[in-house]
């Protein structure tokens, strides 16, 4: 039995935690009001900012602007820098002036130390400072009194920050309660006049009202605060920080995962603020604000006008308030204020508050979304480029019961004429939850069973948790204890607390050391049984802590000379960062890595793939992985997917065909489902379910070159690869609020049916004056309309754009490797101007031969004046495919007289085609010519 290995006290655990009604327990995770620093922060008013800048302490560089604020209510000194960044970006930073000892200021997140270029200062006066941002007529004003910043673009105010007065410090300080030696008697007294408590602190000398003061800060969690039975020592005392920022003319902002809510961010007004903070949630809820396994600090704002992101570099706990001037309207009020010609102009307020650290802003001016895009991936990278068959579709199970299991699970996908890339192998592979080991019963080959997927071009993937089993025969646990590489608790020792092995020790993986050591351990020599068919997939990494505060560590305990508090939402990526290297580093860094995390942090684009978590088989949870991966896309993880099927419970047939539909259209593609499920591989509910499965499968592999194309894309520019519409279409407010359907790319939109017993969707088709082709019948359809689409079981309904061209690949095999060097088919969509562009990109699909040595083909295909043509768009490339062009349809075309094909070499062969006449489709077949050279097909 699977518990029957773990301490009886963890048994007792899980028999309640797995038990009941498989829905989360609100009351393990905080609310606002359970969370004292953002109780205190959310009970100030607006409108009373103390914060005053001292204009006279102004210093301004080549670099940068420095400036002092003091809190007039306590005489503390903050030092304000301002940057302004190539790409039309800001940089706003908030520090204490001279703060008791550092401050965490977030590492390894951005990618290098962002460009600046300079700023002049046009005009100053005793209220202010007028300074010039260069580019477009922006202006940024920082006002004195109270303290506030106001970036403009000639009249137009973009944004501000501090406008409602919310800017919040709570300084460093000494406990007034606590006694110092003579030694730091003089230090005290040299401080105490800087570090009077903030708003909200009891204050006093006298010994008469000490007893109060201590009463008052334990009341408001300032220097202890106990949740349930988990006390939390602050020995640094409150540390939290708080900025508002002001929106004029915005109604929708959108992105802040991870949360189980709409694309569209909701106001939270009257509840609890969204709330970022990495946990490991049971079978959570939707639509709140609860937090769960990621947190991105990103938002975007978009109007019709403008696009802007603020990036919040922050990896304390963190709620984030959202306002608005236009929540609570209905249609007829807005309707009203238009009659009668209000002039109130929509604006949202956003306010982000940390428990520590310092405020550290990132304002991206856009103006553009894919402006946006660049800019933040020119701060934090761009999405890893995956191998071409991490695109293609996985298979998990927690868990797969030994090497015949997986060897019949593979047979099975054969015999039913499935394809699929990888099986995957969850925690009870190993033996007794060791990580990096296999349970010498169930997998006593684990080479041979890795040599049999191998023969079939197949691959395997792996679980490797951050929880290492506390025992002295384990080699893993000694080492890292050995070398001091675990987290420590509060008084010094390793830290410890309950995972799936029972006791369980965290690597600190904030250590370089350690993650350079975590990197080595999956070299084939130290990972016994690996090959270079295997990968890694790294869960329970926010940290999970069974027995911990909130399902995870304690705050106090320390990496390094940092508490957990300061960091906690950096673990995940961490964890991710490590396994990457190490999977890189076994090939000597020819290899590119495929690694799952559940836990993530701005930045974890560059390390792999992420997943939605612990779901559930119902339909609420199927729509809601839409927006879900949606939001992921547009602070820069494109590769994000759900558990198909539903990980906790069992989908009817209707719903697992639906899920896998629907999967078969987003990033990550993979089934999964809990050990206590009853099994459910594709062929086990009737043949007419797995047709239907097999198809949508049979889809996704076939549009496998476009998926690929825009992961290059995604990695070269940060561009999402799963966007909203309003990514593409940023001036049609039909667009701003739609999340149950899609495009991928520019040119695929795919509203997937998530109603049970559909028998019709609604999609909205944007783009006046475009065209829209049903991809499966061809029908063309107008752009800026709500199409009603007829649907059975089978339906799928996607729409190729207009104006695009498409590669696809109709030859479906077993895996996407034995697809290698198959041939293409070129769907070419005309628009109504007749004429369209795409792109082909072809590489080795696994290496990094494509960036380091520039072995990749990247051409440009165009479809003008009757003749469809293909050109490198790389000329210093070199790579040689032997996929060659077997197909060509043309949606939208006039009946040519002939098809004459054009190659360098002044060859010309004429071609055979077909025309539809009733859907006006031609059909060129066997061009026969190299994907990778030039050429051009003539129409007459």
């Amino acid at each position: 039995m699977v518990l029957a290995r773990m301490g009886p006290l963890l048994v007792l655990w899980l028999a309640v935690f797995l038990s009941g009604t498989w829905a989360v327990d609100r009351g393990n995770f905080k609310t606002c009001d359970q969370s004292a620093f953002c109780k205190r922060q959310r009970a100030l008013k607006p409108g009373q900012s103390p914060y005053r800048a001292l204009l006279e302490t102004l210093e301004l560089t080549n670099t940068k602007l420095t400036l002092q604020l003091i809190n007039d209510n306590n005489k503390v000194r903050l030092l304000l820098e301002l940057y302004r960044l190539q790409g039309n970006m800001t940089r706003v930073k908030i520090n204490e002036l001279k703060p008791l000892k550092p401050r965490f200021e977030v590492p390894d997140v951005l990618i290098n130390d962002p460009p600046t270029e300079p700023l002049s200062l046009l005009s100053q006066d005793e209220n202010g400072v007028v300074l010039s941002l260069g580019a477009d007529s922006q202006w940024l004003i920082v006002s004195a009194k109270p303290f506030r910043l106001d970036i403009m673009e000639g009249r137009e105010v973009l944004l501000s920050l501090n406008s409602r007065g919310l800017l919040a410090f709570e300084h460093l300080r000494i406990r007034k309660d606590t006694k110092v030696d003579p030694e730091g008697a003089e230090k005290k007294e040299e401080t105490d006049a800087a570090n009077e408590p903030a708003e909200g602190e009891v204050c006093g000398r006298d010994e008469e009202r000490s007893n109060t003061r201590t009463k008052t800060a334990k009341e408001d969690g300032m220097w202890e605060e106990t949740f349930k039975s988990h006390t939390d020592n602050k020995p640094n005392g409150p540390s939290s920080i708080s900025l508002d920022f002001s929106l004029p003319g915005v109604e929708h902002v959108y992105g802040i995962p991870e949360h189980a809510d709409s694309l569209k961010l909701k106001t939270t007004d009257g509840g609890d603020p969204y709330r970022l903070f990495n946990l490991d949630v049971f079978q959570y809820e939707l639509f709140n604000p609860m937090a769960l396994y990621g947190a991105i600090p990103v938002m975007l704002s978009h109007s019709a006008q403008r696009t802007m992101g603020i990036f919040w570099l922050n990896a304390a706990e963190t709620w984030v308030d959202i306002s608005s001037n236009t929540a609570g309207k209905t249609v007829f009020g807005q309707m009203l204020d238009y009659v009668q010609g209000s002039s109130e102009t929509p604006q949202t307020d956003v306010r982000w508050i940390s428990e520590s650290g310092i405020i550290d802003v990132f304002i991206m001016l856009g103006p553009t979304p894919t402006d946006v895009f660049s800019q933040y991936a020119s701060l934090t990278g761009t999405q890893a480029f995956p191998p071409l068959s991490a695109l293609a579709y996985h298979q998990c199970r927690w868990n797969y019961n030994d090497q015949e299991d997986v060897a019949a699970v593979d047979q099975g996908f054969d015999e039913h004429d499935i394809p699929y890339d990888f099986i995957w192998l969850d925690i009870e592979h190993t033996d007794g939850k060791r990580y990096f080991t296999w349970d010498p019963h169930k997998f006593p080959q684990p080479k041979d069973m890795l040599q049999g997927l191998i023969d079939k071009r197949r691959k395997m993937v792996t679980i490797v948790d951050p929880h290492i089993k506390v025992d002295s025969s384990y080699k893993i646990h000694n080492e890292i204890r050995s070398k001091g590489f675990y987290v420590k608790n509060k008084d010094g020792g390793d830290y410890e607390g309950w995972c799936w092995p029972g006791n369980s020790g965290y690597p600190d993986f904030t250590n370089p050391e350690m993650r350079a050591w975590w990197a080595s351990m999956f070299a084939y020599d130290q990972y016994e049984g690996s090959m270079e068919n295997m990968y890694t997939w790294n869960d329970m990494n926010e940290p999970s802590v069974f027995n911990g505060p909130e399902v995870t560590m304690h705050k106090d305990a320390l990496h390094g000379n940092w508490e957990n508090r300061d960091l906690h939402n950096l673990y995940g990526l961490y964890v991710q960062m490590a396994t990457a290297e190490g999977l890189i580093e076994r090939s000597g860094g020819v290899e590119r890595p495929f690694v799952l995390t559940r836990a993530f942090f701005a930045g974890s684009q560059r390390y792999g793939a992420v997943w939605t978590g612990d779901n559930t088989a119902e339909w609420d949870h199927l729509k809601i992985s839409i927006p879900m991966c949606l939001s992921l896309g547009l602070v820069g993880v494109s590769f994000c997917g759900a558990d198909v099927g539903g990980f906790f419970k069992s989908p009817s047939t209707e719903l697992l065909v639906r899920w896998y539909q629907t999967g078969a259209y987003q990033p990550f593609f993979r089934a999964h489902a809990h050990l206590d499920t009853p099994r459910r591989e594709p062929w086990l509910f009737g043949p007419e379910n797995t047709a239907l499965i097999r198809e949508a499968v049979r889809q996704r592999y076939a549009l496998l070159p476009y998926w690929y194309q825009l992961f290059y894309h995604a990695h070269h520019s940060g561009q999402p690869v799963m966007r909203p519409l309003w990514v593409e279409y940023p001036h049609d407010t039909a667009t701003f609020s739609t999340d149950d359907q899609f495009l991928l790319g520019r040119d695929l939109l795919v509203h997937p049916v998530t109603e049970e017993g559909a028998s019709g969707v609604t999609a909205y088709l944007p783009g006046k004056g475009e065209v829209w082709f049903d991809v499966h019948t061809f029908q063309k359809h107008n752009g800026a309309q709500n199409l009603y689409i007829p649907v059975t079981i089978s339906s799928i309904p996607v729409f190729q754009r207009g104006g695009s061209i498409i590669p696809r690949k109709a030859r479906v095999r077993r895996s996407s490797s034995c697809m290698e060097h198959d041939p293409y088919t070129l769907f070419v969509a005309l628009s109504p101007k007749r004429f369209a562009q795409g792109e082909l990109y072809i590489d080795d699909g696994h290496t990094f031969n494509f960036d380091k040595q520039k072995q990749f083909i990247h051409r440009r295909l165009s479809f003008a004046n009757n003749a469809l043509s293909s050109r490198n768009l790389a000329p210093g490339s070199q790579f040689i495919t032997p996929s060659w062009i077997e197909k060509i349809v043309i949606l939208g075309a006039s009946k040519p007289s002939k098809a004459t094909l054009k190659t360098p070499d002044g060859k010309e062969s004429l071609l055979e085609f077909e025309f539809d006449a009733s859907m006006s489709v031609l059909t060129l077949r066997k061009p026969g010519v190299n994907a990778g050279v030039d050429w051009t097909v003539v129409l007459q």
